[in-house]
């Protein structure tokens, strides 16, 4: 009797473990408010047929979140993120992208590779020339245990905009899903307004948000907002993409840098000119 007693006892112990674990993966926000490898709203540019663009995305957190955003996750504090994303223009209107790998660098983990992404994005044709422009990309997921709660996740980001030039007007309402149902998307809205300066230079504003499930939207203290100051520049060696982001509630790090790089390493040769045939008798 004693023995099943203490099986029984043993049996209870780890069933409120498991509930206590259960409860806190539940209380614990979602991962893109402590961790983003991409901070960056898309104008649905999309690369010539037959290019290839390579743009370097780097992030770095001086003052972060100090916990981890679930059980195991990389803290955001002190953390450096990035991931080189390669984009292969096939169509006018279609681009296909590759992340890999997505990688960090933070206390108490060191060197981690955080994830690989695949990402398919329509817009309009060459949207750059048009008033008013729009597209939708795609993108999915497989993630490290300690960068997401799940391996499998997606990334559903329409875009809208203006070119009022010399202003321009961006949305991106994105739609952020695990796959456990449509109640569980997480609104995840991206905005930019921005100056063009000079053709080589742009000024912008950003926010990045992130209201949380549908079903559900988080208190505002506990939604994600970042409020980001950001320069381009435009070179024919190298186009330059940096910022200064801050949060706006205790949900957000407090201080986040960005820098992007990005160039083509891959065009498409321009046929060679046709010289005029020489009339016949000619010297």
């Amino acid at each position: 009797m004693r023995n099943s007693n203490l099986k029984f006892g043993s049996i209870v112990r780890r069933s409120l473990m498991f509930l206590a674990a259960a409860l806190a993966l539940a209380a614990a926000p979602k991962m893109g408010f402590a961790q983003t490898d991409e901070i960056q709203v898309y104008d649905a540019e999309v690369a010539e047929p037959g290019v290839i663009n390579l743009m370097w995305h780097q992030n770095f957190t001086p003052s972060g979140i100090k916990d981890p955003a679930f059980p195991g996750a990389i803290i955001s504090d002190k953390s450096y993120n990035g991931v080189p994303e390669f984009a292969f223009g096939i169509t006018p209107w279609f681009e296909q992208g590759l992340y890999l790998p997505v990688y960090s660098v933070s206390k108490g983990r060191g060197s981690t590779l955080d994830s690989v992404k695949l990402r398919e994005l329509f817009a309009r044709p060459h949207a750059g020339e048009h008033t008013f422009f729009y597209g939708v990309n795609f993108e999915f997921s497989y993630n490290a245990s300690y960068w997401d709660v799940r391996h499998f996740t997606s990334e559903i980001r329409p875009i809208i905009g203006l070119h009022l030039k010399p202003w321009d007007i961006i949305v991106n309402p994105i739609l952020d899903t695990d796959w456990t149902g449509v109640r569980n998307y997480v609104f995840a809205p991206a905005m930019r307004v921005a100056y063009n300066y000079s053709p080589k230079w742009t000024f912008a504003a950003e926010h990045y948000s992130d209201y949380g499930p549908l079903h559900q939207f988080e208190a505002v203290s506990g939604q994600y907002h970042s409020l980001w100051a950001v320069v381009d520049h435009t070179s024919k060696i190298v186009d330059v993409e940096a910022g200064i982001g801050f949060g706006l509630t205790s949900a957000t790090d407090k201080v986040t840098l960005k820098l992007m790089l990005s160039r083509d390493i891959r065009r498409p040769h321009e046929p060679a000119e046709v010289q005029p045939a020489a009339p016949v008798g000619a010297p």
